[in-house]
């Protein structure tokens, strides 16, 4: 209940910090929304209509309250509500991190497990250099090299991700590889290295040479014994990294022009989309702490002492 009500009291501060953020943006928004050619009159109107004439603490308490009652407003580029709109394209957004997450982190533990399970030996050399050469690269970078070598070069997955907004994914599985490649490459080391260090340190504990005393297998001791405490520090990670694949897709998102929440935050900055811009950042930071919650409840059910 402590941990709830923490991030009932992040997320208000979340959403006065976006709000902030938005409303100190350089230029007036009604003229970057109606053009140099806009008149006075269409200027006065068109800040009427977003809401500007009024004092911005007014402004906060009717966004906010609207929001926690689903209705996030009207979205200025697309002159439609946004709950739908941003419903649709997070629909997009969670099929991609779904299947980056459901790639990414059992490839990850299974890397770290090995590389746990033969410390500063060739397994581990070869993993800790090919997961660290990964991550190194920024997404845009391993995106477009991915899409150079199997797009261009061997032609055997679309260059872009350009699918119809209501596309089913499992229809368009191939246009979604080469993102859900980039994503699970810039999981991998710090998932793996998690699990390693974890597995490493709980392999030198008393119980686990105990078990090995008690002649019991060595299959039974890493799965039974030593690998639920390995993975107690990979379990943070993991929960930053659903975060992440939420709010990060939006560089991977713009290179594969792929139709789902980032891309949405980036055409909401592009022009000036104000309702939008605050509605899109605010979902992106409110399912981070959701997750982070989620790890807190996961972390005190795998141990028992975080509970006491």
């Amino acid at each position: 209940m402590r941990r709830f009500l923490l991030t009932g009291i992040t997320l208000f501060i979340v959403s006065l910090t976006i709000f902030a953020i938005t409303q100190i943006i350089p230029g007036d928004t009604a003229q970057f929304v109606l053009g140099k050619q806009a008149t006075p009159e269409a200027l006065v109107a068109m800040r009427e209509r977003m809401g500007l004439d009024r004092p911005a603490y007014i402004r906060y308490a009717d966004w906010l309250w609207d929001a926690m009652h689903g209705d996030l407003g009207d979205s200025l580029y697309y002159d439609r509500p946004i709950a739908p709109l941003l419903g649709s394209r997070l629909l997009n957004s969670m099929r991609l991190a779904a299947m980056a997450f459901a790639a990414g982190v059992p490839l990850s533990m299974l890397l770290g497990i090995i590389a746990g399970l033969t410390p500063r030996q060739l397994p581990d050399n070869l993993i800790s250099v090919a997961t660290l050469t990964a991550v190194s690269l920024p997404e845009y970078v391993s995106g477009v090299g991915l899409m150079f070598i199997f797009g261009v070069w061997l032609g055997w997955l679309p260059s872009s991700s350009v699918i119809d907004p209501g596309a089913n994914p499992f229809h368009v599985m191939k246009h979604l590889v080469l993102p859900v490649a980039t994503l699970t490459l810039q999981m991998l080391a710090h998932i793996s290295r998690m699990t390693r260090a974890g597995m490493i340190e709980v392999m030198q504990t008393a119980y686990v040479r105990t078990a090995y005393l008690k002649g019991l297998p060595s299959h039974v001791v890493i799965l039974k014994h030593a690998l639920r405490n390995a993975l107690l520090p990979s379990i943070t990670v993991i929960a930053v990294y659903v975060g992440w694949l939420m709010g990060g897709l939006i560089i991977v998102e713009e290179v594969f022009a792929y139709p789902g929440i980032g891309r949405l935050l980036i055409l909401a900055i592009d022009y000036r989309d104000l309702p939008l811009l605050q509605s899109t950042a605010l979902v992106i930071a409110a399912i981070s702490i959701a997750t982070n919650l989620v790890a807190d409840v996961a972390y005190a059910y795998l141990n028992p002492r975080i509970r006491y």
